[in-house]
């Protein structure tokens, strides 16, 4: 019998995270050339555009999803699979059990999700994600990612 919970609770593919060299020069191929509407950005950090369902951000190469520098050849593309919020944590006690590489163990972050970021055997991030309340975050903030205000 399939097991529907942890990583058997992934349905779809919904963020796709591309590493780049050149931001600029993605962003604009991305906006101009194939006519993507730029839904957020901040410049030399990342751009991100809304393509049917799914979310593409461009972030630069060499960072992962909270700025900090890795090996800049580790990864090329970061993709992210959202399941309910109990299921991260089961991914998480699947994943180390078959000793998967965890960057991240899962956290509440700051913007509202649970998330649990791996590797892939070619050093791609992969993450584990779910939306979660607000409340949620407040009341277990990680304080690891927090999200300044300007």
């Amino acid at each position: 019998m399939t097991d529907y919970s942890g990583l058997g609770a992934i349905r779809s593919l919904d963020f796709v995270i591309i590493l780049c060299d050149d931001l600029e020069k993605m962003r604009d191929f991305y906006a101009n050339i194939l006519d993507f509407e730029l839904e957020f950005e901040s410049p030399g950090q990342n751009a991100g555009f809304r393509v049917g369902t799914l979310y593409l951000s461009l972030r630069p190469r060499g960072r992962i999803y909270d700025g900090s520098e890795i090996d800049r050849d580790s990864a090329s593309i970061q993709l992210s699979f959202r399941v309910p919020p109990a299921d991260v944590d089961i991914a998480y006690g699947t994943l180390k059990s078959k000793g998967v590489e965890i960057i991240e163990e899962p956290t509440n972050q700051d913007w509202h999700h649970r998330t649990l970021f791996f590797k892939d055997p070619e050093n791609n991030i992969l993450e584990i994600y779910a939306d979660i309340h607000p409340r949620e975050a407040s009341l277990y903030p990680s304080k690891v990612h927090e999200i300044k205000k300007l």
